[in-house]
């Protein structure tokens, strides 16, 4: 397929500076001035529809992780593969080329730590880890859960703990905070996935307790089954945690997400296994984002905190 490939933000190499020595007055009377210490390469902007902005131009190269990171990053910028139309994670920009997202925002956040530039990429998903087994991406951060087939092919570094989870009207009226809240309401799901798999498991769970049966509507697609939810006809729909996250932020919509805990699994960066000083670079660059906060406020801009994980993991999916 034809990708689009996006020169999105570039964090330069921010190279050491020499210590300034003054000119010294030399026997035959000649002076020696120091080298002139190299100078500064600007850091680009984030995209001004980033919500994230803000934070991303904040951060500066950490100079170890930058000193370390590989040399063919230094020359030729870290080139990183998504697949753009999943929002919060992926989404494109007003302009219709422009990636944003958390995703995104978290590429461009650890190549402004390792002092390098950035080229994302928007590549059909399945095309994603061949891309990066070849050479021709560095990493893809699209939205991958980490698991053991996968980790047959490419080495993951953990960035986010994701999983499902319910929107419910403003004000939570009909109280339901969990899948036992759900016997004897009317769910809404799309037809046929993940979430619907959750509702039938959740029905079979209230008719083994004894309790009233969960009432499943099935719909084509996430906005169908939303609108149910909006009209009082249901009082939940199942869907993926970062879609009703970003659907909660919308105040037009007026509903609130919930977690569904124990649905949780990680979602990593994934890199070609012999690539180790890739791997140990961006586990670094992830680590120290984590520890200064900026990954935290990454995930607030989006409405992700609940995402959050503690440190970066190599290849946690079992």
């Amino acid at each position: 397929m034809n990708t689009r490939i996006l020169t999105t933000l570039a964090a330069g190499a921010l190279l050491a500076a020499t210590a300034a020595c003054g000119a010294q007055s030399l026997d035959d009377g000649a002076s020696a001035t120091a080298p002139a210490a190299a100078p500064d390469v600007a850091l680009d902007q984030a995209p001004a529809e980033e919500k994230a902005a803000d934070v991303i131009n904040a951060i500066t190269p950490d100079k170890d992780l930058a000193a370390k990171a590989p040399a063919k990053l230094k020359s030729d910028g870290l080139k990183v593969v998504s697949s753009i139309g999943y929002p919060p994670m992926e989404l494109f920009a007003s302009d219709g080329k422009t990636p944003i997202g958390f995703d995104p925002a978290l590429a461009r956040a650890i190549a402004r730590k390792l002092g390098v530039k950035v080229t994302i990429t928007d590549e059909e998903f399945n095309s994603q880890i061949p891309g990066v087994l070849t050479g021709r991406y560095d990493f893809v951060i699209s939205s991958m859960t980490d698991n053991p087939e996968r980790q047959g092919q490419i080495t993951f570094v953990d960035y986010v703990q994701a999983g499902s989870g319910m929107l419910v009207k403003a004000g939570n009226p009909a109280g339901v905070t969990g899948p036992k809240d759900l016997c004897g309401k009317t769910v809404s799901v799309v037809d046929n996935g993940s979430s619907m798999e959750l509702a039938e498991r959740y029905d079979a769970d209230c008719k083994k307790d004894g309790k009233a049966a969960v009432d499943i509507l099935k719909f084509p697609g996430d906005t169908e089954a939303m609108l149910q939810v909006g009209n009082g006809r249901a009082q939940a729909i199942i869907t993926d945690y970062v879609v009703a996250a970003y659907k909660a932020a919308d105040p037009k919509l007026a509903m609130e997400a919930i977690a569904l805990e124990g649905t949780e699994s990680p979602w990593g960066i994934g890199m070609k296994p012999d690539n180790k000083e890739l791997i140990e670079s961006v586990k670094g660059a992830l680590d120290s984002l984590i520890q200064s906060g900026e990954y935290g406020k990454l995930l607030a801009a989006w409405n992700l905190d609940k995402l959050a994980v503690q440190s970066a993991v190599v290849n946690g999916g079992k």
